[in-house]
């Protein structure tokens, strides 16, 4: 018996040592041991996502791509297959499982590695959130510990919850939700049995079971998982064979963004980094509720895509990228002189990333007026000649070759070229344009940006030109001039002398002419505004003098920095981001007011919290109103609107006239049977069929810059088309004989030719969801019938006479018949003197 009591013995004392040992750890590593609370309050890094106003998701930003999911939101079979392949007595243990410690001791012990695991799912819970990696025993031991600590603070259903939404899964995926998304582009509830294990299947390896790197092992490992499963008693045999017979689908995607708008993205994250920091900005989890509209969005970016390439080209067609093979010296004995075949075309194709809506092909085949190319991606596509007829050769900015009678003046085999894909899903011989525009659209009553495209492609050029580009504003500016010169008194009847300026300063001469140089004489200020006349605008801008100008267009938001102190301000020298000039144009929009742009609608936290909601600037908000719609009771979940009213800059009746003039901008005036009807700068517009609209061309010297805004009361856009190099002219076109009169412009480019038809496009595509506004004339402006040629009231009711609205006491007094016409040594008088107010 004496080796029974040695044996008791031996156990006791290693009982005791055991227990010792245990303490003994315990108190060397309990300080390291999370408590109660950070268990329980284990966070996420969750990237930011920034959303439309109606919730479509724009983008996402963090370095671990994260969508938490609730205990009863994870399929069955997501939770049968890891339980089975990871932990199949996760329900039983304590945290540490025992019979698996002493299976894999037995291996050790009889293999002399390590083949086996034993780290059940709490433990690699334990080892992901509060461990590192590396493989040491005290790693291990206060593994165990933890694991231990978090099974006496949470239910097998917590546990699992954490563990499945924490663990890495590989490509920046972490948890099961963000693997679905990044691997199959769903929502872990739609998934199949077999990509549920092949999610299962990932954690054991994230690099080698990688179903994008590593197809076939991953396979395999998905087979192992659907084993367990049916050994468990999971799935019966039948779907157990069927899984494991279902092809590998799983595919890398990207955020699952619906509304894309990269610029507007952009500008968010920045602000939001300013705002919390990086690190807190991009883990926190933060949802980020723009003022951008979806559809809105959309149509902008598809406006200035389609614009920019309108423009390249009229401009003509500067050849292809490159030839991949001499389809002239074609020799099939020499590799570098021998025409591809597809394989290699595709594979070549293949490395070439997009370019916005371009993308690249090689012509195969050419026939008399259509093209074969290969696009990438592997399908063949014909070019007929309607998609080829445009691409005259490109000289120069401002010349451009014969235009093409058959395909083969254009390209040849093995041209690599780019196609555009038009939108009845044909494809269109294109080009990587070179010219840059942007659009941003604004509501003008409370300075929400319902639109922002910065630019052609955000991947390949990230300046944003709403926020950042200072370009001159040409006849853009002249609105705010006129402005403060109806507040000095100017009527829309008040003639002002279109005719020829020369002004003397030291040893040079300033002579600012009309574009195009013509002349009227004395003209109605409706008309001056809405033909953009140069000559007019700074004669009206003398009534006020430059100095008080500068001070007025300060009122509009514009920084006095920004504005030259000279006569040239009156034509546009001012250089002004197209944010800026679109919240000034605000101003006439909405009757007077001055509001701030806002992009941010709200922040929330990942639990809904609202964390900031934006302080507005409300137009033609009084005191009692502000009280009353600070908190909207009629929303499920009221929440303060923050609104404040904005301040009145001018009065409601000044922004009205403006508005009208720039009205006739669109629609002109007079009576073409009758010889004496005219057209604004902006008459293109008349295609939108929108009475409501105004709108202002702008063009600068040699057009480098040019400009369209138009507005009605509730929606207000700019758009801006230039080269990226200050000073680039845009240049002019000939008439392409190969295109009708409908499909071209021709001659100088300017803001009514380059950048209206842009603005067009723009609210085209969402003309049916902008209320028609009804003009609500003011309290204190009167209309009564003028001559058109003098401005003075009529007594006529025929084509020689209009109604006209004028600020109550300053309408005219005098009727034309009382008036003594000028004589035309009086008219020259006049000119002379340089005063040119009648």
């Amino acid at each position: 018996m004496s080796w029974l009591k040695k044996l008791v013995t031996l156990m006791i004392f290693g009982t005791l040592l055991s227990v010792f040992l245990i303490v003994a750890f315990y108190f060397y590593v309990k300080d390291d041991l999370p408590n109660e609370d950070s268990i329980r309050d284990v966070r996420f890094q969750i990237p930011m996502r920034v959303y439309t106003a109606e919730g479509e998701l724009i983008s996402q930003f963090g370095e671990k791509r994260r969508d938490p999911v609730l205990y009863s939101e994870i399929p069955q079979a997501l939770k049968d297959a890891i339980i089975a392949t990871e932990d199949s007595r996760f329900y039983d243990h304590f945290g540490i499982d025992p019979i698996g410690v002493v299976r894999s001791a037995l291996v050790v012990i009889s293999t002399g590695r390590k083949a086996q695991g034993a780290s059940t799912i709490t433990m690699q819970l334990a080892r992901n959130v509060f461990l590192s990696l590396d493989k040491r025993w005290m790693r291990k031991i206060k593994e165990i510990y933890i694991a231990l600590h978090i099974e006496q603070i949470m239910s097998k259903e917590e546990i699992l919850t954490l563990y499945l939404n924490k663990i890495p899964f590989g490509n920046r995926a972490f948890g099961i939700g963000a693997a679905a998304q990044v691997y199959y582009g769903k929502d872990i509830s739609e998934l199949t049995l077999p990509q549920l294990a092949m999610i299962a299947g990932i954690p054991k390896a994230t690099t080698r079971y990688n179903p994008i790197r590593n197809p076939d092992l991953a396979k395999w490992r998905r087979n192992v998982v659907l084993g367990r499963m049916f050994a468990v008693g999971a799935i019966d045999e039948q779907t157990y064979e069927e899984a494991k017979q279902a092809p590998i689908t799983a595919k890398l995607h990207g955020a699952k963004i619906t509304a894309p708008a990269p610029y507007v993205a952009e500008q968010v994250r920045k602000e939001m980094v300013d705002r919390y920091g990086l690190e807190k900005a991009y883990t926190e989890g933060f949802n980020v509720y723009t003022t951008i509209n979806g559809d809105a969005q959309i149509a902008a970016r598809k406006a200035v895509r389609n614009n920019i390439h309108s423009y390249d080209e009229r401009h003509g067609y500067r050849g292809p990228t490159r030839f991949l093979w001499d389809s002239e010296n074609i020799d099939s004995t020499s590799e570098q002189n021998a025409a591809w075949d597809s394989d290699k075309i595709v594979n070549y194709l293949s490395r070439i990333k997009d370019y916005g809506d371009v993308i690249p092909a090689v012509v195969t085949n050419v026939m008399d007026n259509s093209v074969y190319v290969l696009a990438k991606g592997g399908k063949v596509e014909v070019l007929d000649w309607d998609n080829l007829k445009w691409a005259r050769p490109y000289i120069n900015d401002n010349k451009q070759g014969d235009a093409p009678e058959f395909a083969a003046q254009i390209l040849k085999e093995g041209s690599l070229i780019w196609l555009r894909q038009n939108d009845d899903l044909s494809y269109r011989l294109s080009q990587k344009p070179l010219v840059s525009s942007s659009l941003v659209a604004m509501n003008p009553n409370n300075g929400d940006v319902i639109a922002l495209v910065g630019g052609y492609d955000f991947a390949h050029n990230q300046y944003n030109r709403i926020t950042q580009a200072k370009r001159q504003i040409g006849s853009n500016i002249k609105p705010f001039v006129y402005s403060g010169a109806i507040e000095n008194g100017t009527t829309l009847a008040t003639l002002i002398n279109d005719a020829p300026i020369t002004k003397w300063e030291r040893n040079s001469v300033w002579r600012p002419a009309n574009s195009p140089e013509t002349y009227n004489g004395p003209t109605r200020v409706r008309r001056g505004l809405a033909e953009s006349k140069n000559v007019m605008a700074v004669r009206v801008m003398r009534t006020l003098g430059v100095d008080k100008t500068v001070e007025f267009l300060t009122r509009f938001g514009f920084a006095k920095s920004d504005l030259p102190e000279n006569e040239t301000i009156s034509l546009g020298s001012a250089a002004l981001t197209p944010l800026s000039v679109v919240t000034g144009i605000s101003t006439f929009a909405n009757g007077g007011f001055l509001v701030e742009p806002n992009l941010i609608e709200r922040i929330e936290t990942v639990s809904g919290e609202v964390v900031y909601q934006a302080t507005k600037m409300v137009a033609n908000l009084d005191d009692n109103e502000l009280t009353n719609m600070n908190i909207d009771m009629t929303e499920p979940n009221p929440q303060p609107r923050n609104e404040m009213a904005a301040p009145r800059v001018i009065s409601t009746e000044n922004a009205f006239l403006i508005s009208e003039a720039l009205n006739s901008s669109i629609w002109g005036g007079g009576t073409w049977s009758k010889g004496n009807g005219w057209n604004g700068t902006s008459w293109r517009a008349q295609k939108l069929k929108r009475r409501d609209f105004s709108g202002k061309t702008g063009t600068t010297n040699d057009a480098a810059d040019t400009w369209f805004t138009g507005f009605n009361d509730s929606i207000v856009a700019t758009t801006w088309v230039g080269f990226d190099a200050p000073g680039r002219a845009l240049g002019r076109t000939s008439f392409n004989a190969n295109l009708s009169n409908d499909e071209q412009e021709s001659g100088a480019e300017a803001g009514a030719v380059t950048a209206l038809p842009g603005w067009i496009d723009f609210i085209s595509q969402i003309s049916d969801s902008i209320p028609v506004a009804k003009r609500e004339i003011p309290e204190g402006i009167v209309s009564v019938r003028i001559d058109r040629k003098t401005g003075l009231l009529s007594r006529k009711t025929d084509h020689t006479t209009e109604f006209e609205y004028f600020i109550k006491g300053t309408e005219p007094t005098k009727y034309v018949d009382e008036f003594s016409p000028i004589t035309i040594d009086e008219e020259k008088d006049i000119i002379d003197e340089e005063e040119g107010i009648f």
